[in-house]
């Protein structure tokens, strides 16, 4: 059997007993609350004292909800953990009404849907680019004040040329007045970019929750709805745009009737539209085309398949 000395030890953190506890909590809280419990925990060797801070729905027996979350706190959290926790210290911060939580949940996919926005971007790369310039004119600046202050050497020539050329410039100077033009430029953009959400690819899907955001790429709508029309019988080529608000579909028909054709197309990009649950519905715009070689049904053949002319939906 391997010493005492030599097995090691366990230690459990004071975060992980907290998160266990405030999870036990949870689980067997009456009714789901708005507000989540919170708690704090103190680990000293194998014993472990927890307090938490929750709020109870109404109306509900005060008493015994407390003892029963004590003690399923106390016994989920021994399991969890192996340590002697005894019941923990419970404070009451408040009392929410039974409607609470759900109303907030079946009002969301109304009311909420309509006040959330589009994904934010995050802008890496312009960020990246502006900290990138702004760090290495910082940086060789600090480094050459640093330099004269400690050795007593002369600043460096290619700050002394700026400081020069700087000072020798005039206000109705061509050069000044480019780089005025440049810099009010990039300050539009940094603007635009700051106050617009981005992610221009990305279409928001209806969720059931307000603090949920699923999106789909502007692409695999594109890939769904030519795949449904380029199912109906008779199409031969299908290009599909999607934009923001409206989605356009170009298809050409080989063979078959041209109102039929459409028709189907039309209620296959519906159908796909449908099954991918958009949050903003898309107007749609479907175009059926004949190809050079097509011909109607029951057609005379003395009528060329130019004569017939494109059918939108």
């Amino acid at each position: 059997m391997t010493a005492a000395a030599r097995r090691g030890s366990t230690t459990i953190a004071d975060k992980a007993v907290r998160k266990i506890a405030e999870r036990a909590a949870q689980e067997v809280l009456p009714v789901p609350t708005v507000r989540r419990p919170k708690g704090s925990a103190a680990v000293t060797g194998r014993r472990a004292i927890v307090a938490l801070r929750v709020a109870l729905p109404y109306p509900t027996p005060l008493s015994d909800t407390a003892r029963l979350v004590q003690g399923h706190v106390a016994a989920r959290t021994r399991q969890l953990t192996g340590l002697e926790v005894a019941p923990p210290r419970m404070t009451v911060t408040r009392l929410e009404a039974r409607d609470a939580a759900p109303a907030a949940t079946e009002g969301s996919s109304e009311a909420g849907a309509a006040s959330r926005r589009r994904c934010w971007s995050a802008r890496r790369l312009p960020t990246a680019v502006l900290i990138l310039l702004a760090g290495v004119v910082c940086a060789a600046v600090t480094v050459d004040v640093i330099r004269v202050h400690i050795t007593g050497h002369d600043a460096g020539a290619w700050r002394a040329r700026a400081v020069d050329r700087l000072a020798g410039l005039r206000v109705d100077d061509v050069g000044v007045t480019v780089a005025a033009l440049i810099a009010a430029a990039l300050g539009v953009l940094m603007l635009v970019l700051a106050f617009t959400p981005g992610h221009r690819r990305l279409l928001a899907l209806a969720t059931a929750g307000t603090r949920q955001s699923v999106v789909i790429n502007r692409l695999t709508v594109a890939t769904l709805v030519r795949d449904a029309v380029s199912s109906v019988e008779g199409v031969e080529k299908v290009r599909v745009r999607v934009r923001r608000r409206r989605l356009t579909v170009r298809a050409r028909l080989a063979f078959g009737d041209q109102e039929t054709a459409l028709r189907q197309a039309t209620s296959a990009t519906e159908r796909t539209l449908a099954g991918c649950r958009l949050r903003r519905s898309l107007r749609c715009n479907v175009t059926m085309r004949p190809t050079p070689s097509w011909q109607a049904p029951h057609q005379d053949a003395s009528r060329s398949p130019a004569d017939e002319k494109g059918r939108t939906a």
